[in-house]
This record gives structure tokens, C-alpha cells and sequence, in this order.
């Protein structure tokens, strides 16, 4: 699947590039469909390519050594992903599925530099895009550590609805499949309590459940109780 300017052009980490940057860039990238279910990598697996999600969906999980399965982040369209030449580290941290069918687009890892250095822009962007991930990794980190897990939930679902949160009825419905067990690995607790604590929600009014669906009734009882 071919990759054109204009599709690289259209996400803020490639606007205002200067034409020849973005025609080089475009020669080097390789569009791909995944499928939902399908990985765009594995965890350990070495570091070939980086990528941007250009549709989609992707979740990123990670197995940890005592062998807990954990969601690292979820990836929106827009987002570069896998580039773990600016981590310092040969091969890729976690897994990455497709929770739909999605359009990714690659370069090869050594093209890094290239990306990078071509553009002071793009470096700064690419920069951003980084800060931007441990920005979200120490807010979880410190949910974690401070906050009691009704309130992790709460936090978890609240950042969803705004990231891919989506118009249905009376609500706002996290617009690809997620399960109790995602937000579960998301928030760093259990099945049981995430299904007990999405249970009491729905008896009070403030989410509705479904298979792998959540739409939320009432995003202000929920900042309610994500509040201290």
C-alpha cells in the first residue's frame, strides 16, 4: 500500500515540512493494513521499524517478568509508536495489537536519524511526542502509588472518553471495543474489582456496559469521584 505526501502532511508531527524532507520520508515509508487482533510487533522481538498509526486503533501491553500482563498505552491515529531508537533499547518493549483494523506506516529503525535531523520541526515534534508518553506514564505511576483503584478507574475511563470518546444518545461511548479486563491491566488491579466497581457505576447511573463496549451517561460523577 503506497504511502502519499498529502497523508503525512495531514498529522501535526509532519506539518509545515519542508516539501523535499517530506518526498524523502515518503520514499522510505511502508503502509501496511493490520487487522484487528493482528500485532505490529512483539514484545522482544528486535527493532526493525518504527511506525505512525495514520488509522485505527492499537493497544500496547506488556508482560511483566513475574508474568502479569499489563496495557501500556493506547495508540491514536496521529501517533508514533515503536521508536525505540530514542529509548536507547534494540528491541521493542511490549506487544502492539490492532484493537481494529488499522493503517500503520513504518520506516526502517536506521531511519531514525533521517526523521530526526532532517527538520529541527520535526525533531522538536518527534521531541514532544515523547515527553508527552512519560508525561502519561509518570501520571499513572503516581495514580498507582497515591490513589485508592475506584478513583485509577475513574481517571482511566475519564482519559478515554477524551482521547476516543465518541457522540451515542444520551452518552459518550469509548469508540473501539475495551474490556473490563483491558481497563483492569490499564489500572493495575483485578478483573473482579474493576467489573465490581463498573457494576456499582451502572446501578448509579454513570456508564453503561455491553460486550467490550462503555459509554459514559454522566462524565461529571465520574470526575466526582476521580477527585481527592
Amino acid at each position: 500500500m503506497a504511502t502519499d505526501m498529502e497523508t503525512l502532511r495531514s498529522f501535526a508531527l509532519f506539518a509545515n515540512l519542508d516539501p523535499a524532507v517530506l518526498e524523502r520520508l515518503t520514499r522510505r515509508a511502508v503502509r501496511r493494513r493490520v487487522a484487528a487482533g493482528d500485532a505490529v510487533f512483539r514484545q522482544g522481538e528486535t527493532a526493525a521499524s518504527f511506525f505512525l498509526l495514520v488509522s485505527g486503533r492499537l493497544k500496547v501491553t506488556q508482560v511483566t517478568e513475574d508474568g502479569q500482563q499489563i496495557v501500556v498505552r493506547v495508540v491514536y491515529p496521529g501517533d508514533l509508536f515503536g521508536f525505540t531508537r530514542a529509548l536507547g533499547r534494540p528491541d521493542y518493549p511490549g506487544t502492539s495489537h490492532a484493537v481494529v483494523d488499522a493503517d500503520v506506516i513504518g520506516w526502517a529503525t536506521r531511519d531514525w536519524d533521517l526523521v530526526v535531523n532532517s527538520n529541527p520541526r520535526l525533531a522538536v515534534n518527534a521531541m514532544q511526542t515523547i515527553g508527552q508518553r512519560l508525561d502519561e506514564a509518570h501520571t499513572r505511576l503516581r495514580e498507582m502509588s497515591t490513589q485508592d483503584v475506584e478513583r485509577r478507574v475513574a481517571h482511566a475511563v475519564l482519559r478515554l472518553i477524551r482521547n476516543a470518546g465518541t457522540a451515542d444518545g444520551d452518552g459518550t461511548r469509548i469508540d473501539f471495543p475495551i474490556s473490563r479486563q483491558d481497563i483492569a491491566e490499564m489500572t493495575g488491579t483485578t478483573l473482579h474489582t474493576v467489573s465490581r466497581i463498573l457494576s456499582a457505576w451502572e446501578g448509579m447511573g454513570l456508564v453503561r456496559g455491553g460486550r467490550q463496549r462503555l459509554t459514559v451517561i454522566d462524565p461529571e460523577g465520574l470526575r466526582d469521584i476521580a477527585r481527592p
